[in-house]
């Protein structure tokens, strides 16, 4: 409840941009953005807003978007920042920890089950059938969850990733990592952190505003921020011999 033990979230990306002299309400950059998300048909991505602190406690309280994705989580802000404006975009990973108390409620809840089934299959089958039958239902078991999603099953899956106490056991240990889970991860950041950029970009210039700076600490960096160059060449900048076709 307190989230006592709760690890703080692995920053994967931060990129933020600044624009003198243009203000929009927070809320349209946040709905064109999930308007433009839900065209895109990105599957399985929460949205939410949530309210983070400018300081302490009595603080006022900046607005931002969050959208998660099983552990991936993605904070975007867009807020005035004295006569400007700023955009923000942070992507994150929730750390999977598994605590003692979840391995005990697991083993306690894990015999009581098979007690109970096998209670029920001896009443019926006697002492061998039982002990079969009762291996043959672990073994189904053990395989709907170890193969969930390739069976069609997203649904389990999902609410299983959800499921306090059992998901993190679910994800660590019988969940199947895949080529397309890890594919699927990296299209989230590289595209939700594309289309914040090039929304921010669009919604300034439609007020003749460019961002006038842009930083992104990338995991490579570690607590390094470096500016963000321009892509391509300005239309009036000579091209280099070595860019000519």
């Amino acid at each position: 409840m307190f989230n006592f033990f709760k690890k703080k979230a692995d920053v994967l990306n931060h990129w933020i941009a600044f624009a003198d002299g243009f203000q929009i309400p927070s809320t349209e950059f946040y709905v064109a953005l999930e308007t433009e998300l839900s065209a895109r048909k990105m599957p399985s991505m929460e949205m939410s807003r949530i309210e983070f602190g400018e300081g302490g406690l009595l603080s006022d309280k900046r607005t931002y978007l969050r959208m998660v994705r099983e552990r991936l989580v993605f904070d975007i802000c867009a807020a005035p920042f004295g006569t400007g404006f700023f955009f923000s975009c942070r992507s994150a990973e929730i750390p999977l920890s598994i605590k003692w108390w979840q391995l005990l409620l697991a083993f306690l809840g894990g015999l009581l089950l098979t007690g109970g089934l096998f209670a029920l299959f001896y009443r019926f089958l006697g002492l061998i059938l039982a002990s079969l039958l009762l291996i043959v239902v672990y073994g189904v078991i053990l395989y709907l969850l170890r193969n969930a999603v390739a069976l069609g099953l997203k649904d389990i899956d999902t609410t299983l990733i959800r499921t306090p106490v059992i998901g993190p056991l679910y994800e660590r240990f019988l969940r199947k990592e895949t080529y397309y889970r890890i594919d699927s991860r990296m299209c989230y950041l590289d595209l939700v952190t594309a289309i914040v950029k090039k929304l921010a970009e669009d919604s300034a210039a439609v007020k003749g505003v460019k961002l006038v700076r842009q930083f992104e600490l990338g995991p490579v960096l570690g607590e390094l921020y470096k500016p963000v160059k321009p892509q391509g060449f300005p239309v009036d900048a000579p091209v280099p011999e070595a860019a000519r076709p």
